[in-house]
């Protein structure tokens, strides 16, 4: 069933059962994606792990934010040795022209490498919500010398890019952390041209022996279970990557 359709359905379901009108408000929004209507997309919990924000989405929890004090981690010397970054890339499949939104860009790490690939003719949107990060992936791109990288202040619950603008976004170690996972994407997929991919790059949670915190890691079942409620299709997973899943999915034809 088409995502639209299930939307509906939801909707026809809540009506024939005659809800409460409060109830069939929180329904309607939990379709739309609003948030000026209670509705139990999240649960909240007092008791859960010191690195999450104790805010939990299809039961996950959410891990907190690293900040821009920790940039330098994001351009350590051994990163490309750690996780073969230049392999990524490759799997990201980016092709010359296309409009690529970085979502969660930090330093520029990896907007600088997306750049080369949709060379002089495209262009890539550096998405951050921290305006000290963006300061930094300015600098960077000026010291490269790299012209078509656009710096762009989002917000935590929307990218602010426009609407059937981007080719493919990517988020690479990023989604986990999103305050508001649900109407981010919903975001991103307004932003999605028809057809367009989104590509999530997450350390594997089913592997216990990847150094790096557990919040801070996914599951490809979680990211699935996740999408389940947007216009997204899978199309592939790639376990290239000594620690990271790579996930595409593309955007649901209407």
């Amino acid at each position: 069933m088409a995502w639209a359709e299930r939307e509906q359905a939801m909707l026809r379901g809540a009506v024939g059962k005659a809800l409460p009108l409060a109830a069939l408000l929180a329904s309607i929004a939990a379709g739309l994606g609003q948030t000026n209507v209670s509705a139990p997309r999240y649960e909240f919990r007092t008791e859960h792990d010191p690195n999450g924000i104790g805010k939990f989405y299809f039961g996950r929890e959410i891990a907190q934010v690293m900040g821009h004090q920790g940039a330098d981690w994001l351009e350590r010397p051994q990163r490309e040795q750690e996780e073969q970054t230049d392999r990524m890339v490759d799997e990201l499949q980016i092709r010359p022209g296309e409009i690529v939104a970085d979502i969660g860009a930090g330093t520029g790490y990896l907007s600088r490498r997306l750049a080369q690939r949709t060379g002089v003719g495209g262009k890539v949107l550096a998405v951050d919500i921290q305006p000290e990060m963006l300061q930094l992936l300015a600098n960077n791109m000026a010291r490269f010398g790299i012209s078509n990288v656009v710096p762009v202040l989002g917000a935590v619950t929307n990218p602010l890019l426009g609407p059937a603008s981007v080719d493919v976004a990517v988020m690479v170690d990023v989604y986990h952390e999103f305050e508001f996972p649900y109407e981010m994407m919903l975001g991103i997929c307004r932003a999605l041209k028809p057809g367009g991919r989104v590509i999530f790059v997450e350390y594997r949670r089913e592997d216990p022996a990847v150094p790096i915190k557990l919040l801070h890691k996914m599951t490809a079942a979680q990211v699935k279970r996740e999408m389940s409620a947007l216009p997204l299709i899978w199309v592939r997973t790639s376990e290239v990557l000594p620690r990271q899943h790579v996930m595409v999915f593309r955007k649901e034809s209407r």
